[in-house]
């Protein structure tokens, strides 16, 4: 049997950050819309502040060593159907992002990164 490749993950300073930063404010969720600006990355939030609708597609639940419920990943279903046929990666880069991010005052911010999968 075929073993499944994740649909997200994290490299692992994303994952040392969300850490820190669940440790900070709970339970977290990304969300990436695909708008204008920082709309195209991945945006983290504290779970449920983002409010998901029909308009979103659930692409993964992200378990974290060390934090104890999985992390969700949200997408626009309209930038969804664009990348659906890659694997996105969450990194960390320098640099400040959104302000809506909770990463932002860490001088830091997640990137997404893509690699096309086998249909």
């Amino acid at each position: 049997m075929e073993e499944e490749v994740p649909r997200v993950e994290l490299t692992p300073q994303a994952a040392e950050l969300v850490r820190r930063l669940r440790a900070e404010h709970g339970p977290l969720m990304f969300h990436q819309s695909g708008g204008c600006c920082d709309g195209s990355a991945p945006m983290c939030y504290p779970d449920g502040e983002f409010r998901t609708g029909g308009s979103d597609v659930l692409l993964a639940e992200l378990a974290v060593e060390g934090v104890e419920e999985p992390v969700t990943f949200w997408m626009s279903r309209s930038q969804y159907e664009v990348w659906s046929h890659t694997r996105l990666i969450v990194d960390v880069v320098p640099g400040r992002g959104s302000g809506f991010s909770l990463e932002a005052p860490e001088g830091v911010r997640f990137l997404t990164r893509s690699r096309v999968v086998d249909a």
